[in-house]
């Protein structure tokens, strides 16, 4: 049983490439660095925290679907 919660819960938690990235880094700061690891230093800037995660991935060259696959392993790992 705790297996099922622990899954519906991590769903929930779950990052996506529509949230944006003052969602993001509201939620965990952590993914700062892994960000920024990948050359997304704009993390940082104002202007980008109303961007979707999508949104800048695709302005730095990067597949959003790898840059949240990533994240959410990162996120999977720590719990």
């Amino acid at each position: 049983m705790k297996n099922k919660n622990s899954a519906k819960k991590f769903e929930k938690e779950r990052i996506s490439k529509e949230m944006t990235f003052q969602e993001l880094l509201q939620k965990y700061p952590e993914a700062a660095m892994l960000l920024m690891e990948k050359g997304m230093a704009c993390v940082g800037c104002p202007m980008a925290m109303q961007e979707t995660i999508e949104q800048g991935c695709i302005a730095h060259g990067l597949d959003p679907d790898e840059i949240v696959k990533l994240l959410n392993k990162k996120l999977k790992e720590k719990k």
